[in-house]
């Protein structure tokens, strides 16, 4: 950073040799550039009218404006469960194709892999042979009604025949069932034809997210064959302190970014508060769908978004007059021109100004103003630096701080 701020200096100094280039054919000499240095401390940095021209620098106060407040909060990206899906297979057997691969997208009701397994053959030979057996089974049961109904058969036949024909139809039924789970309908079948490969497929649309087997590989009810997760309803778990959650409600806008790429900013809006703590902490989880663009959000990443509240009426500078420095947001206020008891015998009345820099906390960011929370005393309507504070910094740290490093 030190040596970024010694370049831009090479070019101030340029504009500042221009402008002044008069000045300093008369009054050169080493006592005065000792004296200006003077004005400088780790805090200030001295201009003069001259050079303020020649760069731009522009001054104000700080206003009130009417920003949209906001509250930072930190969360992750999810998928509600119901738009997850294990696919499972209902039969253990071996895994004869498989038609995806993780990122594919699928659709509800799409074939993704075959299973094969000969119990799959007998279920279905069991379900045609019980047709015939319970076509008879119904002729013994009429036989034996007839005979009752004559007095010419036993009562305990009957009984009989009419326990073997609702045997025969409950297994009938069990069978049906059980080919159905296979996805394979019953009054397809024949004797000619029968399926031994079972068809897998997704009880949901969306992208494939996992895919756990391989040819060849044995799956059972057991065994995840692969994961489909539905990105069309993602949302934002964010967790808000107790102290902001009065401010929060449905249908309130969020700004977000993901926190390892903040490039690209997307937006949500809140339609669920949480009325539980999250485990030990004083947070709230706030649920908020994701409007908009989804490309390139994944479920479980982690995002850090701005919920947007009311409008607020605040302290706010123009952007550019803040800069940062080490770490901490700073905003430059014009001291009085010169004190009394400064030597300025070889100076112009009124040439050149005192620029101090004064640490800010940032708010809000609208319509190109920010609002800033000033953490030392300053005087009521102090002047402040509203364009050109990057080219003031640089001069501060080049020649402040006890340095002088040029």
């Amino acid at each position: 950073m030190k040596h970024i701020f010694s370049i831009l200096l090479i070019s101030l100094l340029g504009i500042i040799q221009l402008s002044c280039g008069a000045k300093n054919d008369k009054d050169t000499n080493p006592v005065e550039e000792k004296k200006e240095e003077q004005h400088e401390n780790g805090n200030t940095a001295t201009l003069t009218d001259a050079q303020i021209q020649s760069i731009g620098i522009q001054t104000g106060v700080i206003e009130e404006k009417q920003l949209t407040a906001s509250i930072r909060a930190n969360g992750a990206l999810r998928v509600p469960n119901q738009n997850k899906a294990s696919v499972n297979s209902l039969y253990s057997g071996i895994v004869r194709s498989l038609l995806i691969q993780p990122g594919n997208t699928v659709k509800k009701g799409e074939v993704i892999a075959t299973i094969a397994n000969p119990e799959f053959i007998r279920s279905q030979e069991e379900y045609l042979s019980i047709s015939p057996r319970i076509v008879l089974a119904e002729q013994e049961y009429n036989r034996q009604k007839e005979l009752n109904a004559g007095n010419a058969g036993a009562l305990k036949n009957l009984q009989a025949a009419e326990s073997d024909l609702r045997t025969l139809k409950t297994r009938k039924a069990a069978l049906e069932q059980q080919i159905e789970l296979m996805g394979i309908n019953p009054a397809s079948l024949s004797n000619g034809k029968l399926i031994s490969v079972l068809s897998l497929r997704t009880p949901i649309g969306g992208i494939v997210s996992n895919v756990s087997v391989k040819m060849g590989s044995y799956v059972d009810l057991n065994t995840p064959v692969a994961e489909v997760v539905d990105n069309s309803q993602l949302h934002l778990d964010l967790f808000v302190y107790e102290k902001d959650l009065p401010k929060l409600k449905n249908n309130q806008s969020i700004h977000f970014t993901l926190t390892n790429n903040p490039g690209k900013e997307y937006d949500a809006e809140i339609y669920s508060l949480g009325s539980t703590f999250e485990d030990e902490s004083k947070a709230v989880s706030v649920h908020a769908r994701v409007n908009g663009d989804k490309t390139g959000l994944i479920d479980g990443m982690n995002i850090t978004a701005l919920i947007s509240l009311d409008k607020i009426t605040t302290p706010a500078v123009p952007n550019e007059a803040i800069v940062t420095y080490q770490g901490q947001d700073y905003i430059f206020i014009v001291k009085d021109t010169h004190t009394e008891s400064e030597d300025h015998s070889n100076e112009k009345a009124g040439d050149g100004s005192i620029f101090e820099k004064v640490p800010i906390a940032k708010g809000t960011s609208e319509v190109g103003y920010t609002q800033i929370t000033v953490l030392k005393p300053i005087p009521a309507d102090v002047k402040i630096v509203t364009k050109g504070a990057f080219f003031v910094l640089a001069k501060m740290t080049n020649s402040g701080d006890g340095e002088h490093g040029h």
